[in-house]
Formats: C-alpha cells, sequence, structure tokens
C-alpha cells in the first residue's frame, strides 16, 4: 500500500493528520489510514475503538465547518480506515487555515485558492463578482448576436438575459469579459519557423472582447494551416490542422480557464503541431477521466459557457473533447491532453505527413493501425500489390519516418514510427 494525492498512511493517531482532513474536505475526497507505516506494513493500533472516538472528537473540535466523514475497522488487522468526503461549505479550516493535497505531501492553500474555496462555499463563481465598470460598451458582442440570433440591439434585458447585469444594476466580471474592453489576461500566439529560435509572427489578443479573441486567433489559424484543394472541376478548402479541433480547444480554454490568475492562454504554433496552454487545472469535482471522456459535471465559468451556447459556439455542454477527438478519427496521429494541476495543455498534430505519400503509399500505410505489426507478406495479400513493389514502398514509408522495421530476415516486420 502506498500514498497518494488521496491516500494519507499513519502508523499512529496524533494531531498531524487534521490537516489532510481539511485538504479532503476542500478538494476531491480521500482516506486517511491508521496502523499503516510508510513503507506500507501493517501495524494496526491497539483499542481502535478508542482510536475512532480519538479521531472523531479531533475532527469535530478543531476543523470548521465540520466535514462529513466515516470510519472503518478491519477487524484481522486493527487498522482504521477514515474516509472524508469533501464538502459544500467550503473552506474547511484547521487552525484557521485551509489545506489542500500535493502529491503525497498536505500543503497550505495560497491566497488565490482561498478566495476560489470562499467562493465555491458561498455557491458564486469568480465570473458572477460584481465590478465598478459602468460604462462598458458591447459592440462586438452585439453584432454577433445580430449575426447568429437576429437580435435588434442592445437593452438591459438582454444583457439581465445573458447574464452579464446582476439585479443591483451592476456589471459583473462575466460582462467585462465579453465587452469591448477589459483588463484580463488574453491569448499569447507564436507561429515558429523551422525552429523555435525562427519566430514568423506573433500576436498577443489582450483587452478586446474574448468573443474578438477567438475570431482573431481563428483567422491566424487560418493564414497558415488553409489550403485549398481542386477536386476536379471543384476547388476545396482543406487544413493542415483540423479547423473543428483548433476552434473547440479554444473555445474550451476560453470557457474554462481560470480568470483570476494573471496568465494568458498560450498558442505554438508549428509546422507539425499546435501546443495550447490553458491555465488552470480542472475545477472541483471533475477528475481527469472525466475530463477526458467528455464527461463536465461542473462549468468554470457558467454564463460565459451558456453566452457561447447561445451563439452556437458550443452545439453541447461538455463535448468539447469528444468532438475533437472525432475531428481525428481517420488521422493517425491523435491529439494529447494533459492534465496539470493548474494547467490544461492541448496538442494538436498535423496531417501534413499524410499528403506527402504518394497514391501506393498511402494505400499500404493505410494498412496498418495504431500498434498493428504485420510483415510484407501481411501487407502483399491485404493489397494485392507484387511482392517487390510492396518492399520498395515499404522501405520508402520507413525513409519518410511513417514505420519502423522491427526484427531481421524473414521475421522482419513492420509497425507505425
Amino acid at each position: 500500500m502506498k500514498e497518494s494525492d488521496k491516500k494519507e498512511l499513519k502508523e499512529i493517531v496524533n494531531n498531524t493528520f487534521l490537516k489532510t482532513v481539511s485538504a479532503f474536505a476542500n478538494f476531491n475526497s480521500g482516506q486517511i489510514i491508521f496502523g499503516i507505516a510508510d513503507d506500507g506494513k501493517v501495524i494496526g493500533i491497539d483499542n481502535p475503538q478508542k482510536a475512532c472516538l480519538d479521531i472523531e472528537n479531533k475532527i469535530n473540535d478543531t476543523i470548521k465547518p465540520k466535514p462529513d466523514y466515516y470510519m472503518n475497522i478491519n477487524k484481522n488487522t486493527n487498522v482504521i480506515t477514515l474516509t472524508v468526503e469533501e464538502g459544500i461549505f467550503k473552506p474547511y479550516l484547521y487552525k484557521g487555515k485551509a489545506y489542500r493535497r500535493r502529491g503525497t505531501s498536505t500543503v497550505e492553500v495560497d491566497q488565490i485558492e482561498l478566495k476560489r474555496l470562499v467562493l465555491y462555499g458561498n455557491n458564486l463563481y469568480f465570473e458572477e463578482l460584481p465590478i465598478d465598470y459602468l460604462d462598458l460598451t458591447f459592440d462586438y458582442l452585439l453584432s454577433t448576436l445580430i449575426k447568429k440570433l437576429n437580435v435588434t440591439g442592445p437593452s438591459i434585458d438582454l444583457l439581465k438575459t445573458l447574464g452579464l447585469l446582476r439585479a443591483d444594476g451592476k456589471y459583473n466580471n462575466a460582462a467585462l469579459l465579453l465587452a469591448d474592453q477589459n483588463n484580463f489576461p488574453g491569448i499569447d500566439i507564436i507561429k515558429f519557423g523551422p525552429s523555435i529560435n525562427d519566430i514568423v509572427e506573433r500576436k498577443t489578443l489582450d483587452g478586446i472582447s474574448i468573443l474578438e479573441q477567438l475570431d482573431r486567433a481563428e483567422e491566424m489559424f487560418k493564414r497558415y494551416y488553409r489550403f485549398e484543394k481542386i477536386d476536379g472541376m471543384v476547388r476545396m478548402e482543406r487544413y493542415l490542422i483540423p479547423f473543428e479541433a483548433f476552434r473547440e480547444t479554444i473555445v474550451n480554454a476560453l470557457v474554462h480557464r481560470t480568470w483570476d490568475i494573471n496568465s494568458n492562454i498560450r498558442i505554438a504554433m508549428h509546422d507539425d503541431k499546435i501546443e495550447i496552454y490553458s491555465p488552470g487545472g480542472l475545477p472541483p469535482g471533475l477528475n481527469e477521466e472525466e475530463y477526458l471522456n467528455g464527461f463536465v459535471s461542473y462549468l468554470r465559468n457558467p454564463i460565459i459557457a451558456n453566452v457561447f451556447f447561445r451563439l452556437g459556439i458550443i452545439e453541447k455542454f461538455g463535448t468539447g473533447i469528444k468532438r475533437i477527438k472525432e475531428s481525428y478519427r481517420e488521422i493517425i496521429h491523435k491529439p494529447i491532453f494533459t492534465v496539470n494541476e493548474n494547467s490544461i495543455v492541448t496538442v494538436l498534430p498535423s496531417v501534413t505527413k499524410l499528403m506527402s505519400l504518394t497514391t501506393d503509399e498511402e494505400v499500404v500505410f493505410n494498412q496498418f493501425s495504431a500498434g498493428k505489426i504485420l510483415a510484407s507478406s501481411d501487407v502483399v495479400n491485404l493489397t494485392g500489390f507484387g511482392k517487390d513493389k510492396v518492399v520498395d514502398i515499404l522501405n520508402k514509408l520507413i525513409e519518410k519516418s511513417y514505420l519502423k522495421k522491427i526484427g531481421s530476415g524473414r521475421g522482419t516486420k513492420y509497425v507505425i514510427f
């Protein structure tokens, strides 16, 4: 048995576990197991019934407000398992301080995290908080609304319907994000050349509506990744990276990022990929598996999400990741999602490689799905090409870094590089 971000081992019962009770109550639940040494050796607790009473008293006397928890005793080992549930009345404080888990350690939260916990505990969102600006303009939002929803013009009722104007007549942070001018961080975009030392173009999109930021980011994407293909008499628009994937990734970043930190969304455009960095990890109550599978049960910025939904930018809540994956369904190289504590990074690979193949090379390459290992004789049977032709094509695919060779002689086989 090992410690993790959701499991702490304690050899004895003393006050050191109480910080972790605060951490689990504030973030993502967890278990504290008493009677286990740090190396995982089972020791057990003398008089576990009395120890449970001691644990209960310590929690009730020192953690404010009282968290939800329960205990179980293993009768064979005298090991006590304390399960602490993530609560809704945050922050849960131990001696006036809130804690969280960071790997196998328990640490005090910083001021930004503490403010977020206070908001969560009051069922509030940062975007709902009032601002002192009185002279906001919404020309870009209005033009988008006219284009998408045929609204006639700006009005107090419209702003209230969109959730941008509070009952007390004040604008909120969501309104400021959608206004024509604001002081929030924006999007930093860099287009690199053949190396990261070669910067072709750099733009910082800030001080403007996040709707305009989205449109201008898309314009720069199209400038470098769009091309035209002529099929017969028809001129068709194509992209080196799926446009749908890029758009969904930027929308996800704008809708789900944390806006209370001074950090830009960063887009690094390379010839073979685009990397998008979004500030802020997952919101409380959502784990990595749920996020990657599109099971988004908590929206960090529901007002912004609702405006994007009304404008048709978001088709359905929680489907962004699925749509990104779907746009790569017929492409060998898949997007990569990395969820960190304070950021989410998405890598969208280019499909340029697939376009450099001849028709016969594409036929051979398409026989290899991810992980499939084939001999040249297998490819002959699958394609109907002659053996010499297949061997020649396989060698060319190796030269182009599409395939790699495994084994030698008669045991030679091939797999996607």
